[in-house]
């Protein structure tokens, strides 16, 4: 377990930090930016939960929980050894969630647009930051080994986040779809 008994360092001061391992590297590197992307997806599912109870406010603080073993995962270099790690189960678990919540709604025959109840759209917004997670873990990935279920797990959430979002518009009404062309004003 972490035990943090002074919040600042000054360290940092000088433009670089630690990562997992105890290099120091520049806080604009890569590893960095993923890091804190993910650490503000977090943040942001933490703001969803204001407005949630139950079952999935309990599925949100799993992934919390998840996030944080996959930013340990991504701030120590390298693949797999006996680093805290994303798992399989982690991935699998939300594949299950989505297929069981998918089932209940809707079939899509059209986009949604990010909207709804203050819950669904906070999860839109988390879902996008999840997304550019996404997007600089693969280019972390092209410079450096990483842990490839992290890819994975991101890819999950993002799409996860998606489905709960529906689920919560469809406790209120339904989706907000898109409509082409609409108020062009032509």
């Amino acid at each position: 377990m972490v035990k943090l008994t002074r919040i600042y360092t000054r360290g940092g001061d000088g433009g670089t930090t630690s990562i997992g391992n105890g290099d120091r590297v520049d806080k604009h590197d890569l590893r960095i930016h993923a890091c804190g992307t993910v650490d503000e997806a977090n943040a942001a599912i933490g703001v969803v939960r204001l407005h949630t109870e139950g079952v999935i406010d309990s599925i949100l603080a799993r992934i919390q929980n998840d996030l944080f073993d996959l930013g340990a995962d991504l701030c120590i270099p390298g693949k797999d050894d006996e680093n805290l790690r994303v798992t399989r189960s982690q991935i699998d678990r939300l594949e299950s969630e989505i297929d069981q919540i998918n089932s209940k709604l809707d079939p899509l025959n059209s986009f949604v647009l990010p909207g709804g109840t203050t819950a669904a759209t906070q999860l839109h917004v988390a879902r996008t930051i999840t997304r550019r997670a996404e997007r600089i873990v693969s280019e972390l990935a092209h410079q450096t080994p990483i842990n490839p279920r992290v890819l994975m797990y991101l890819n999950r959430l993002s799409d996860h986040l998606f489905v709960l979002s529906r689920h919560l518009n469809a406790q209120k009404g339904g989706d907000i779809l898109w409509q082409p062309g609409v108020n062009r004003g032509d």
